[in-house]
């Protein structure tokens, strides 16, 4: 043959490099990488804040770090699991499964349909064997017929042989596994899309209705229909917690949080009462509410100069430290010669640093505070760009009272009145309540999730408990063997094979 002769391969066309993807997708070991990398891809979600579970988390990271967030906003990383990325590993996953498991199933099928093989001619090859003596007067093939029938084996007899099979359960538990993954994958993204999760901030006395008005912020999955939320209202009634006291090392650690509601129905006017828990959810008529957060909610009463009230309230500020120093933001636009933008800084049991500055001791109220610094200008409200109502943006207003200005900060204590600047009016510290951050999350695949994965963990012990083996009983003259193969690792299998050939000799 010539040296320069050269082999051409055929073009396997569109077709064929199709076929070869395909089989690469579906081959078990793609899938658990794909099962991998979807694990290593949810990691981020757990890493950063994610806007379909802690939108105000979102919020306070892109005002903390500012630059990284919008590098991070791109990679979706915030969105991790309704991202593009992920939801690609999720889709070619379950494909993966689906295009693997299915096959096999139609394998296993016809493998439970069809009769154990053929006793191989030399039993002696096989890993484990044994040849012995017949019993007197008995034929050792028939004995050893009965034994393995005994034991649950499909038995084929040909001849002087029988063949023997069992722990086809291995197999099935391996499918049910796979199935189940799927079944876990379809609850989760059926699930997922017609689920919601909301978030909504309480006050004592506060009512959250279950409407699209209702929640401060809401994520809908893509199947979300608003008419589907169920007619109930929610009060929170009562927000109580218990400091520990006893413990010198750890007086002030909260040791229980709970929150008091009563939901009402169309059914029940008159309304349920419950206790919420940080462990204890409320099931309310589908929904799951979550006690996610809490703090103090100071009840301010704000005046202008001719005594008529332009703000009151309870606001709600949020905790800044283990002590409960808490920051809030009132703005007032109207009834006022200027608008009023007023950062403020409340103190459950204030006490006085060198410094001048306030701090809390303790998370409880004891010594309560109020200090505020005061701006007046364009609060911007009527720019047409929503506005985050825990922050104040300062750029096109003065700061006319408190640090570096010529009228010190306010300082308020509980049922006190003190004036504001430029005689702009009064601001009276009235009372102080609690406020729950509240999550409301509905999402209907999370029973099959739970049963799909009890039957992927019930499948994984079938197959890992169950051996699959192969015996052969054969009569040679007056001598028999017996002889076995196992599919996997079994280290019974020797044991099995001497103490079956036991008991066809003896009998």
């Amino acid at each position: 043959m010539s040296s320069s002769q050269r082999y051409e391969s055929p073009d396997i066309g569109l077709t064929g490099w199709a076929r070869w993807i395909w089989r690469q997708l579906t081959s078990m070991r793609t899938a658990l990488l794909l099962l991998l990398l979807l694990a290593a891809a949810a990691v981020p979600g757990s890493i950063y804040p994610q806007r379909s579970a802690d939108p105000n988390g979102v919020v306070q990271y892109f005002r903390n770090n500012p630059d990284l967030a919008e590098i991070l906003d791109v990679f979706q990383l915030f969105d991790v699991y309704t991202s593009v990325w992920f939801s690609a590993i999720y889709i070619l996953l379950f494909a993966s499964l689906v295009g693997c498991v299915l096959p096999r199933t139609q394998i296993h099928f016809d493998a439970l349909r069809a009769e154990p093989v053929q006793t191989p001619t030399n039993l002696s090859r096989m890993p484990v064997y044994e040849s012995t003596a017949s019993p007197k007067g008995l034929d050792p093939v028939e004995l050893g017929k009965n034994i393995l029938s005994k034991q649950r084996y499909r038995i084929a007899q040909r001849g002087d042989s029988i063949s023997a099979e069992k722990g086809y359960m291995r197999e099935t538990g391996n499918l049910v596994f796979h199935f189940s993954l799927v079944g876990v994958l379809l609850a989760v993204g059926i699930g997922g899309g017609f689920s919601f999760s909301g978030q909504r901030v309480l006050a004592e006395g506060d009512t959250f209705v279950n409407n699209l008005a209702g929640f401060d912020s809401l994520s809908p999955g893509t199947f979300f229909n608003p008419e589907t939320l169920a007619p109930l209202s929610l009060t929170l009634e009562n927000f109580e917690v218990d400091y520990d006291f006893l413990n010198k090392t750890n007086i002030g650690a909260p040791l229980d949080f709970r929150a008091t509601v009563t939901v009402r129905t169309p059914a029940d006017q008159k309304g349920t009462t419950h206790l919420v828990r940080v462990n204890q959810p409320l099931d309310a008529t589908g929904a799951s509410v979550y006690l996610t957060g809490h703090g103090y909610a100071p009840e301010i009463t704000i005046r202008d100069a001719n005594g008529d009230i332009s703000y009151s309230g309870a606001t709600v500020f949020l905790p800044q430290d283990s002590k409960m120093t808490s920051i809030g933001i009132i703005k007032v636009p109207d009834n006022l010669p200027e608008q009023l933008g007023i950062v403020a800084f409340f103190y459950p049991t204030a006490s006085e640093l060198e410094s001048g500055a306030f701090t809390s001791i303790f998370p409880g109220v004891i010594d309560p505070l109020l200090s505020m610094n005061v701006y007046t200008g364009d609060l911007g409200l009527d720019s047409g760009i929503p506005l985050n109502v825990f922050a104040l943006d300062t750029d096109r207003l003065t700061q006319v009272a408190g640090r570096g200005t010529e009228n010190p900060g306010l300082e308020i204590k509980l049922g006190e009145t003190a004036d504001l600047p430029n005689a702009l009016g009064t601001v009276t510290f009235d009372g102080i309540k609690r406020f729950a951050s509240l999550d409301i999350a509905y999402n209907p695949g999370q029973f099959w999730v739970l049963l799909f994965s009890l039957l992927a963990l019930a499948g994984v012990i079938i197959s890992l408990t169950t051996p699959r083996r192969r015996v052969w009983v054969k009569k040679l003259g007056d001598s028999f063997e017996v002889a076995a193969l196992s599919k996997r690792d079994d280290p019974r299998l020797e044991e099995f094979v001497r103490e079956l050939t036991k008991a066809i000799r003896n009998g």
